[in-house]
């Protein structure tokens, strides 16, 4: 099972048909990415896609990131899931690089509680860069 974060705290993970990459042709509107995948694959089908899944496959593996920004940079409007097992101090990273929620498997979300992700809701507070600019 998962949990599902947001800037509200946990809820249960939406039911939605993923595809993967490789079925893309047959999509209903939701693709899985892995943290490996080429998002720029995903241009033909951006504006008809609702929902971009993008694993993690560990939390000391940043791709996904990347990947999360470029699919914002390329037009992607939908909502940018991340999932896998994200810490909850990547959470604002999560955030400004795209992602609208992350999906996290029970067991962190028992390590990391939701009082823990909701002090970091604020993501826009934890920004270095924007610190300094002040």
């Amino acid at each position: 099972m998962s949990i599902l974060v947001t800037d509200k705290g946990f809820g249960p993970v939406p039911a939605i048909d993923f595809v993967p990459l490789s079925e893309i042709a047959s999509h209903r509107g939701a693709v899985d990415l892995a943290h490996t995948d080429d998002p720029e694959v995903l241009r033909p089908y951006l504006d008809k896609l609702q929902t971009i899944r993008v694993a993690f496959p560990a939390f000391s593996d940043g791709r996904a990131f990347t990947i999360g920004h470029r699919l914002r940079a390329l037009g992607f409007t939908g909502t940018l899931y991340a999932a896998g097992p994200v810490i909850v101090d990547q959470y604002p990273m999560a955030r400004r690089t795209g992602f609208d929620a992350v999906e996290i498997p029970d067991e962190i979300a028992a390590r990391q509680p939701e009082a823990q992700w909701l002090s970091r809701a604020d993501w826009k507070a934890h920004d270095y860069q924007s610190r300094l600019r002040a």
